[in-house]
């Protein structure tokens, strides 16, 4: 990785440097640049001297989308050096972080200062302002994304200026920005809602199929946060619920965790993934296993300890947001096709919830939701699988995550997202030379 170590002194133009590739190894750039900003003067230096040199602008994070919505040719703004918790507001209820900070930091920073976010996704490697900038999200009765969190926010905009958003402040620009796909400027700094650290416990527990599915609202409404997956080939689901806790902790043992988070869930699922990869006929007589695998377990630990998990078996996915009331014809309509076409899939269906919100690009932007994720193996052929997939969405008016794989563009999106108009005026007033795009956005906003 080249980096210009002098952005300031240089107005920003860093040097040349090498291929950029995301974390699951599908997209790949290469930028005329790359520059790591330390703090807003240096970031908004940068912007200004690449729209003097004619170069398009986006800012990575960690590469944890599989859409390459960070992909450029043009300046590559790399996140390393603009981290760190800038202040926390204990009175106010509110941490304010630098844009490129891993939710991992954050997340820790917080636990140390007796503090939590109040939902999040299940993993932190990505950094704050990628993650919110695709919709990263976990599940929740009622509570909502992580954009959802953000309280405000500081944006360089095209021509180097930097705007300070919140609901009082420049709000038209807010609402868009918590979740605009970096087409509207480069996020450097946010600030998110936080509140006293509380605890989950967590009830693991496999459940049959049509049990889950016969009791899915059941289940949402009477938990704070449910999720299952369920293994194609088989009729088994594996089911969480996340309620708050009065305690005391109880966290799982380092033996049965390491068992069941990191030999089973990471180790064995890698190797059993591997021989599927090889030997495709296998994966149904695998998933049959995989899904007897993990057992029961109830836990009690701090929240970020409970909605994460690690993730080191690498694949790509494509997830779609569904109204919330079309959740169980939707996963059996999925499971059909898979039955009928004989796919081999060697990774569980995801299925979380969250509420409406007022996000205009949220994929929960007005409605309550139920999310629906479809993987492969990384290096697996995923397409017809996924095609199919994105057959029953798009029948339900699905909205794709904007970081995972789909094949929607800005006309279909218009349809299904009733803001969609009005974020796109937005883009128009503040980045009408496109300064931030690219070809993804291109095709998922419009030129």
């Amino acid at each position: 990785m080249a980096v210009s170590s002098a952005v300031g002194g240089s107005g920003g133009r860093g040097r040349a440097t090498g291929a950029w590739r995301n974390w699951a190894g599908n997209v790949t750039a290469r930028p005329a640049r790359s520059v790591a900003p330390a703090n807003t003067e240096e970031l908004a230096a940068a912007v200004r001297a690449a729209a003097a040199d004619g170069l398009t602008v986006k800012a990575a994070g960690t590469g944890h989308s599989f859409t390459p919505a960070a992909a450029t040719d043009g300046l590559l703004i790399r996140p390393e050096r603009l981290t760190g918790v800038r202040r926390i507001d204990r009175e106010a209820g509110t941490a304010t972080v630098a844009a490129g900070t891993p939710l991992k930091h954050l997340n820790q920073t917080l636990a140390a200062h007796g503090l939590s976010l109040t939902n999040m996704g299940d993993i932190m490697e990505q950094t704050v302002s990628g993650a919110t900038s695709t919709g990263t999200h976990g599940t929740g009765r009622d509570s909502a994304s992580i954009a959802a969190q953000i309280t405000a926010l500081e944006l360089v905009t095209a021509d180097g200026s930097v705007l300070t958003c919140s609901a009082g402040e420049n709000p038209d620009v807010f609402a868009a920005a918590r979740l605009g796909l970096g087409a509207l400027g480069v996020i450097s700094e946010l600030t998110f809602a936080v509140e006293p650290e509380f605890l989950l416990t967590a009830r693991e527990e496999p459940m049959p199929f049509d049990e889950v599915t016969d009791r899915f609202e059941e289940l949402v409404t009477e938990n704070e946060h449910f999720e299952f997956y369920w293994f194609p080939h088989t009729d088994s689901c594996n089911t969480k619920r996340n309620n708050r806790s009065q305690g005391p902790a109880a966290p799982p043992g380092k033996v049965s965790g390491w068992v069941e988070d990191e030999l089973l869930s990471n180790g064995v699922f890698q190797v059993a993934c591997t021989v599927g990869r090889t030997v495709p006929a296998a994966i149904p007589g695998i998933a049959k296993i995989s899904s007897r695998a993990l057992s029961a377990r109830t836990y009690t630990d701090i929240p970020y300890k409970v909605f994460t998990s690690p993730r080191r078996v690498r694949f790509v996915e494509m997830e779609y947001a569904l109204p919330r009331a079309v959740a169980v014809t939707a996963l059996s309509e999925l499971k059909a096709q898979v039955e009928r076409a004989g796919f081999k899939v060697s990774f569980p269906v995801e299925v979380r919830t969250a509420p409406a919100d007022d996000l205009a690009l949220s994929t929960a932007s007005g409605r309550d939701t139920v999310y629906i994720a479809v993987h492969m193996y990384r290096g697996t052929p995923y397409e017809a699988y996924f095609a199919a997939a994105e057959r029953i969405m798009t029948a339900h008016e699905g909205r794709p995550h904007w970081g995972k794989l789909h094949t929607r563009d800005a006309a279909y999106l218009a349809d299904v997202y009733p803001r969609f108009g009005e974020f796109t005026a937005l883009r128009d007033r503040l980045d009408p030379d496109r300064l931030f795009t690219n070809a993804y956005l291109r095709r998922v906003l419009g030129e």
